[in-house]
Parts: C-alpha cells; sequence; structure tokens
C-alpha cells in the first residue's frame, strides 16, 4: 500500500525499544502522518526479549494486529540475530520473520552491513542492510547503555519515514519534563550521531 509502512522493533527489557516506538509515533503524528506505536513483552525480567511495533500511514489504519511483515526492521540487541526458541519458550520471534524482499535492517553494531547481511542469511539484493554503534554512542553521549535514541537517529537516515528534526523537535518537548536538560541534549546528540555515523553498503 502506497504511503504506508510497518516496522518492528527487536530489543531487550531496559534497552528503551518500546519507548523508542513511542517516540517514533509521536514525530510521525507531528508530521501529520496516521500512527500506532505498541508493544509486545515477553517475560517481565530484565534483559527479556521485547519487541515493538509501528504503523505509519498517509490514511487512517483500519488494522488492529500484529504487525507481521515488517517493511523495517530495527535489531536494538544483535544478540537476538538467530535465536527462537529456548526451553520452548520464545526469545526472539525471529528478526527476519516475515520481512519482505525489499525490507529494510538497521542493526544496533560495530560490524559492518555486509557482516550483517551474511548474519541475517538475507539473500535478496533488494534488501537494505544499515549498521550502526548505537550503544557506544549512547555510552558517549548519555553515559549509559540506552541505544534506543541513536538507533531513531539511523532510521531518519536510512529511510523517509520520518526526519531527524522532527525526531529532535519532538523529544525536546514531550521529554523536557520527564527528563533532566542534560539527559535530553544527551539523548538529542545521540539521535545526531546515529544519523551521521549510520552505515549502509
Amino acid at each position: 500500500m502506497e504511503g504506508y509502512t510497518e516496522v518492528r522493533w527487536h530489543g531487550r527489557a531496559q534497552q528503551g525499544v518500546v519507548t523508542a516506538a513511542k517516540v517514533l509515533g509521536e514525530t510521525a503524528l507531528r508530521e501529520g502522518k496516521h500512527v500506532q506505536a505498541f508493544p509486545e513483552f515477553g517475560p517481565e525480567r530484565m534483559g527479556a526479549p521485547v519487541k515493538a511495533f509501528n504503523r505509519v500511514s498517509d490514511e487512517p489504519i483500519k488494522l488492529h494486529c500484529q504487525v507481521t511483515s515488517p517493511r523495517i526492521v530495527l535489531i536494538v540487541d544483535p544478540t537476538l540475530i538467530g535465536m527462537t526458541l529456548a526451553g520452548g519458550i520464545e526469545t526472539s520471534g525471529g528478526v527476519t520473520d516475515g520481512a519482505p524482499e525489499e525490507a529494510v535492517f538497521i542493526v544496533n553494531t560495530p560490524k559492518s552491513p555486509a557482516e550483517m547481511r551474511g548474519e541475517l542469511d538475507l539473500k535478496s539484493p533488494a534488501t537494505k542492510v544499515f549498521t550502526v554503534d548505537a550503544s557506544h554512542i549512547s555510552m558517549e553521549t548519555i553515559g549509559r547503555h540506552m541505544p534506543n535514541t541513536p538507533m531513531l537517529g539511523a532510521l531518519a537516515k536510512a529511510t523517509s519515514i520520518v526526519k531527524l528534526e522532527a525526531l529532535v523537535a519532538n523529544f525536546r518537548e514531550n521529554y523536557s519534563k520527564k527528563f533532566s536538560e542534560k539527559v535530553i541534549e544527551g539523548n538529542v546528540e545521540g539521535m545526531k550521531r546515529g544519523f551521521n555515523e549510520v552505515n549502509a553498503e
């Protein structure tokens, strides 16, 4: 469908995956889009796999179900790659499951896009792979492992779903009462660095 995009986030609890999906949804709404942003939790424990989803559309969205064919996949924790079942419990849901050939993958890793294409076993040349060391960026900008905002910056560079300027404006406006100015500006810097440091094949 023209003007319609589904997004799936893969990460672990305490990495800000759900917040990132929320920020993306808020920003797209700010840009006049119709949006959905919702999470899917596994076991309630730190480090447990977490998925979050977005739908962004030029038209009203009538679907109200899990995203199964994401056009954009963000892998916030690369240790989830290749994991599917552990003791009968789903651990990652398969990071490539349902993604079409023309999907865009953005991976938090210092590795190259070519290396990650191999690890993800992506065969189609229509699939695009981007990498960014969001963990390293977050440690340098906010002093803790919270790679969600650098991943949002990388998303803005790798796709046309939202603009970096809109992400920054939304974050400052909606989170300034929740976080200190230092934390806000650290996250904004993380977004900008994610945008500037993302690698493409």
